[in-house]
């Protein structure tokens, strides 16, 4: 049976990582939880040089990291992967609906909190811009008019992510078809 892959996506102190951290301490049998930073992000003169800008390197990543997950061994039923990319990039992905299926999820909460984690608990302040405002925007838009599921995280605990997060991903080991 072909690998369900969620997407967890959402703009930077939207809680994406610490929930799918928190999923992954679970140790959920079937499910096991991926990391798209993990491959390291490259200056912005190399996403130029080598992908034509920023988001031609997304796009190829996105792509690189749904390919490694679709193939995956049958030990895996759900690849979770906490990725900051847009939704379309995951479903217009090679071997969507075919060799894996393909799902998102949005991770998103009100600009002042996502400020508040960036400047406070993350410890990077330098993301707090308008600029990652209009991301999570844009994000919030495309999982609107996609009719995405949408995680709130404005007023949950990290527990309470993880345990929306984890009900999603059963929700999908029962089902194989797109969300």
């Amino acid at each position: 049976m072909p690998v369900s892959i969620i997407v967890v996506t959402g703009a930077s102190g939207a809680g994406k990582t610490v929930a799918v951290s928190a999923l992954e301490a679970r140790d959920v049998p079937g499910v096991q939880c991926f990391y798209f930073d993990s491959i390291g992000i490259p200056t912005a003169d190399v996403m130029e040089r080598d992908h034509g800008g920023p988001e031609g390197w997304q796009a190829w990543a996105t792509n690189q990291w749904l390919a490694r997950l679709a193939a995956l061994g049958s030990g895996v039923r759900v690849a979770v992967l906490d990725a900051q990319t847009r939704p379309s990039t995951v479903f217009a992905a090679s071997g969507a609906g075919n060799s894996w299926y393909p799902h998102v999820v949005l991770f998103d909460c009100s600009a002042e909190v996502r400020t508040a984690r960036l400047c406070g608990t993350r410890g990077q302040p330098e993301l707090a811009t308008p600029r990652m405002d209009s991301w999570a925007a844009y994000l919030r838009g495309q999982a609107d008019a996609l009719g995405l599921p949408i995680v709130d995280t404005t007023k949950l605990t990290i527990e309470e992510a993880a345990q929306q997060l984890q009900e999603l991903v059963r929700r999908l080991e029962n089902s194989n078809a797109p969300q």
